[in-house]
């Protein structure tokens, strides 16, 4: 698994400079003129920018960029705004504007880890892997405990292929949180690249109870823990784990889509034969027709 896009959650509890940021209720998703009061033109600018947090939080993307957007406009000077904006165009994945408008943000208040933490996942992005782990470490100096951003560095850290340090930061984060099932699959992805078998079945099994115990569904290791039965020639066992894998979720029958979320070459060479069989490649053309590998 990738980095876990998170800033949204912190930035919407942000004390927006005295500004009052209400709510957004089931009508304010729906499209209407944006209405600025002239009188005070900041906090207008930090309670749109709260609004355009949360809006961006239902995935309402075009109306929470306009309202980032008017906000920056209102109130260039408050870091908030800045932040807001460049994690809103970080999860539409225009990276380059992400990383102008959250180093701006930056530039305003530079103790703000939520703005270095989504510098660093956006430099992942871009595979500038130093800077982000130069960011996110910064982050963790103000915020050291910060599970979502612990398991970022690892990614920077697995993808430079510094792997004892990534699987140093997932063991961090699987003690701080044990439920974050991600850190667990994603040592399991590391030792699979190493040649560890064993030690890969056994973090992506951790990985299974983990996100059962948390009442999730991890199609993840379970599509991992099928390639692995599938290598072994258990077909009837490996093909079952594989379309329950993709009954949760169907993008990890696409290559492309498990390489995004830090599959290894060998992982993928060896899900190629898994993926070719006829019963997961009708669940995957099923459920995902318009696209293509």
């Amino acid at each position: 698994m990738r980095d876990r896009l998170f800033l949204f959650a912190i930035l919407a509890g942000l004390t927006c400079g005295g500004a009052t940021v209400a709510p957004v209720q089931a009508q304010a998703l729906l499209p209407h003129t944006l209405k600025v009061n002239f009188t005070n033109l900041e906090n207008q600018g930090l309670a749109l920018a709260g609004d355009a947090a949360q809006l961006a939080q239902f995935r309402q993307y075009e109306l929470a960029l306009a309202r980032a957007k008017l906000a920056v406009q209102l109130a260039p000077q408050a870091f908030q705004t800045q932040a807001i904006l460049g994690s809103i165009y970080l999860r539409q994945g225009e990276y380059e504007k992400a990383i102008a408008i959250l180093n701006k943000s930056y530039s305003l208040k530079q103790d703000n880890p939520a703005v270095l933490f989504s510098l660093g996942s956006a430099y992942i992005r871009i595979q500038e892997y130093p800077k982000a782990i130069e960011n996110i470490k910064a982050g963790l100096k103000i915020v050291p405990k910060e599970p979502t951003a612990i398991f970022d560095l690892g990614n920077a850290y697995f993808l430079s292929n510094r792997y004892d340090e990534a699987i140093e930061q997932y063991e961090i984060v699987t003690n701080l949180d044990e439920k974050f099932w991600a850190a667990a699959n994603n040592i399991g992805l590391v030792e699979y690249e190493r040649g560890n078998q064993d030690k890969a079945v056994r973090f992506w099994e951790q990985a299974v109870n983990q996100a059962e115990k948390g009442d999730e569904q991890a199609a993840e290791p379970k599509l991992a823990l099928a390639v692995v039965l599938y290598q072994a020639g258990n077909r009837d066992r490996a093909l079952k784990l594989g379309e329950e894998a993709l009954g949760i979720d169907p993008r990890y029958g696409k290559l492309d889509f498990l390489k995004e979320n830090l599959w290894g070459e060998k992982l993928l060479d060896d899900t190629k034969p898994l993926l070719a069989e006829e019963t997961l490649a009708e669940i995957v053309a099923e459920s995902l027709p318009d696209e293509e590998e």
